[in-house]
């Protein structure tokens, strides 16, 4: 058996592996997570990403090593948007402080598996049908423009049609109990309102995997650089939303630079056929963009708060 065929099994092992130590050693009692703590959590994750990223650069070389950087930056970046969600969706059901870290180990869970089963197909049907290639990066390009051109909108959870179903089914208690998703009373069983945050956690999900998988998709064509990024990125967010949670709105010129990378790997995406843009240099335009946002959006920040003091 070749390496190659061990890369596969080899990387969901590893994956499994992290995640276990991650709730069953670090986790293993419901708490409040501290920013603190998360810091660190956060910190090891990236660590890791940048570990294997350099081992994607020693053996798959410089234009894989790009590849997987660029797909695991815009995953980043895509999912701070995601994480001001899943904030409004905690707060909408009062969801207690020591079960969230739980309910977004088992979303994670399930979008690492959502992903594999959308990424694997995705590639080979870019790989076989230009058509299809070309839809994804006109999807992305709309999607970029619509971001940058739309108003901020408040969420309600509540309206989700998801949660309207699950309600309707009369199998939902009132009250939450510790962090089970599922309880019995009088030997039927019934969903607690967790596991209705869980499965609104996941429809969630669902929704931004439309625009984050075809931009990763038009980032590479080899489906294990792009679920590598993908799940790299993802298994980071649930530390990730207890650092940068209660801190949404800092970045406020964020939103444009995601919307002009998805513009600009649109393109990249439309084009492949005639004009092949180094992945290098699409690695390149996306540290700037959504760096140069980060730092406008902190200048602007700052005097703003110079202004109030003034």
């Amino acid at each position: 058996m070749t390496m190659h065929d061990w890369l596969w099994p080899g990387f969901l092992a590893f994956v499994a592996v992290v995640l276990f130590f991650d709730l069953f050693v670090l986790h293993r009692r419901d708490h409040v997570i501290t920013t603190r703590e998360a810091m660190k959590t956060v910190a090891g994750y990236v660590a890791l990403a940048m570990i294997f990223a350099m081992g994607v650069f020693y053996f798959g070389g410089k234009d894989r090593g790009a590849e997987f950087l660029t797909g695991y930056l815009i995953e980043q970046a895509l999912s701070l948007d995601n994480i001001f969600v899943i904030a409004l969706i905690f707060t909408y059901f009062k969801v207690p402080s020591e079960a969230q870290y739980r309910v977004l180990f088992y979303g994670i869970l399930g979008a690492i598996v959502m992903r594999l089963s959308l990424i694997v197909p995705g590639v080979k049907l870019v790989d076989q049908f230009m058509v299809i290639g070309m839809a994804l990066g006109a999807l992305l390009v709309f999607s970029g423009f619509k971001m940058m051109t739309s108003d901020e909108e408040m969420i309600d959870p509540g309206e989700s049609r998801i949660v309207k179903l699950l309600m309707k089914t009369g199998r939902v208690t009132q009250e939450y109990e510790g962090s089970r998703f599922l309880t019995k009373r009088n030997g039927v069983l019934f969903m607690t309102p967790l596991f209705v945050v869980l499965v609104t956690v996941e429809f969630t999900d669902l929704i931004f995997a439309v625009d984050s998988i075809p931009a990763v998709l038009a980032i590479s064509n080899d489906p294990f650089i792009v679920f590598s990024s993908n799940v790299f990125a993802v298994m980071g967010l649930r530390a990730m939303f207890f650092v940068l949670s209660g801190m949404m709105r800092t970045f406020k010129h964020l939103k444009t630079g995601l919307s002009l990378v998805l513009m600009f790997i649109g393109l990249k995406m439309l084009v492949a056929h005639w004009i092949k843009i180094p992945s290098p240099l699409a690695l390149s335009v996306t540290v700037l963009l959504i760096g140069g946002s980060i730092v406008a959006s902190i200048i602007a920040r700052k005097r703003e708060e110079q202004g109030m003091q003034s």
